[in-house]
């Protein structure tokens, strides 16, 4: 099957700043190549201060004028981006599995589940509804109003091109803000597509800006927009550490900050669980997109009573799964971002072998398919001490652990400095409630894997980050509350 697109010209190559394609610094250029096979798809900017600079100044420049467009015509251009992503379903399907690697029906899936952000947002543009305040005095009126935070910065992961930065941009626009993006190095070209349609939906020049860069040069570009006092907000998905140095670096200027970062995600088991149902979710939850998700489960407690029977009917569902390139129908599980994510992933395992765990299916690179392949992974025995345990893996890897006692399972998925999601099956009416009021975690699944939908809040506790994506509470994230106090009205 031909990953080639239909529509050639969604392929960029070139800054946008101020509604024109720009090129980036002379002779700087960045390879974006398919995870599958190694191949140059094509090059991007690698771009440095001065491009960021430049997106930043025309989306300063634009946002006086975007703010009053009535919120009305502002949701008829978000609903026209829809319908245009929803149109290039089949070719944005293909360009996210050319340079992300996932299979194609994942890729044409996320292209829906990033539309499905796009038309949230541009329904609730409508609904940025203020307050009247009941006044303490005669002859007062209060109100408060919901108005635009300003400049956004967007910095976004390569593990969903589409989704994420559809789901930081769509609000943005809603609100009011304009933007300055720069997508992840791995994954530019998915990014850079939305926003030609974004651009062809009527958004006006200025309001929407992105520029590509390596990893070598992404600090560059960050921290113009991280010292620069034009930029009110900066929202961000990624690693804890990255997160933690954007926030540092943003107090100067006391930025609003949105911050989607690690997880560490528990899946636990219960004896009265359907195990079967578990072990359906536990694949929903676990290996799509390979386990490059950041609410993949990465550490799995199974209770003692039904630990055999979770184990082997896993390790058959895994086994059985299909790995291959997107160019491929039949493939379930598509190669790793790179090959750091591939050493990463054989150190957990090797780390987790060498201290006991016994491998059920899997285990092993996949040389034979390409450079960044690996087989999905179950892994019996696995303890706290494991390198799994502790980081998170990013990856096909499923460390089995048993259990007998509800408090110490909680007290062990609690036990890590992050709380992003957490899953759990239980039957038990009773524990189903007291087990999801004391999980850690901004997110928790209860017999369910896929927990994801535009209309819900997503986002974490503790060390994996704070503010919302998706839902009502999103669009708050891109808003300040102005309050007015009018007097002598009597």
């Amino acid at each position: 099957m031909s990953l080639t697109l239909t529509r050639t010209d969604l392929i960029r190559s070139a800054n946008f700043i101020a509604g024109q394609w720009q090129p980036g610094p002379a002779g700087a250029l960045l390879p974006v190549t398919n995870p599958a096979t190694g191949a140059v798809i094509t090059h991007v900017p690698d771009s440095g201060a001065a491009e960021a600079r430049a997106a930043l100044d025309a989306a300063h420049a634009a946002f006086p004028s975007w703010r009053q467009v009535p919120a009305k015509q502002r949701a008829a251009i978000i609903k026209r981006w829809n319908d245009l992503v929803v149109a290039h379903t089949e070719d944005l399907g293909r360009l996210i599995s050319m340079e992300q690697g996932k299979p194609l029906a994942e890729g044409k899936g996320e292209v829906a589940y990033a539309a499905s952000y796009i038309e949230w947002f541009g329904e609730e543009a409508t609904r940025m509804n203020g307050e009247i305040i009941p006044a303490p005095v005669p002859g007062r009126r209060m109100f408060a109003l919901k108005e635009p935070v300003g400049v956004v910065a967007a910095i976004t992961p390569w593990n969903f091109p589409a989704a994420m930065i559809a789901r930081k941009i769509a609000p943005a626009l809603a609100a009011g803000c304009t933007v300055v993006c720069k997508p992840a190095e791995d994954t530019p070209l998915t990014s850079l597509a939305l926003v030609l349609l974004a651009h062809e939906a009527g958004v006006p020049a200025g309001v929407l800006n992105i520029v590509t860069a390596s990893r070598q040069k992404t600090p560059e570009v960050a921290d113009v927009w991280l010292d620069d006092g034009r930029v009110r907000k900066i929202t961000f998905t990624g690693s804890t550490p990255v997160g933690k140095h954007l926030a540092q670096r943003s107090a100067a200027t006391l930025k609003k900050l949105s911050l989607e970062l690690g997880g560490n995600a528990p899946f636990i088991v219960f004896d009265d669980a359907d195990v079967d149902a578990a072990v359906d979710g536990f694949m929903a939850a676990k290996f799509r997109n390979g386990g490059q998700t950041c609410v993949s489960p990465n550490r799995v407690f199974v209770h003692a009573s039904v630990y055999d029977a979770f184990a082997t009917k896993l390790a058959a569902r895994v086994s059985a799964l299909k790995v291959g390139p997107a160019s491929d129908p039949a493939s379930q599980i598509g190669p790793m971002i790179n090959d750091r994510a591939v050493e990463k992933i054989e150190r957990h395992i090797n780390d987790a072998v060498a201290k006991g765990a016994k491998v059920l299916a899997g285990g092993k690179r996949l040389t034979e398919l390409g450079p960044n392949y690996y087989a999905p992974t179950v892994l019996a025995g696995a303890n706290a001490e494991m390198a799994c345990a502790c980081e998170e893996t990013f990856g096909p890897v499923a460390p089995l652990t048993v259990f007998n006692d509800e408090a110490e399972v909680i007290a062990a998925a609690n036990d890590t400095p992050f709380g992003l999601a957490a899953y759990f099956y239980s039957q038990n009416v009773r524990r189903i409630w007291r087990v999801a009021g004391l999980l850690e975690t901004g997110i928790v699944g209860i017999n369910e894997g896929a927990l994801a939908a535009e209309a819900a809040p997503f986002g974490g506790v503790k060390e994996s980050g704070y503010g919302r994506e998706g839902s009502t509470h999103g669009l708050d994230d891109y808003l300040h509350t102005k309050y007015l106090c009018q007097g002598q009205l009597d």
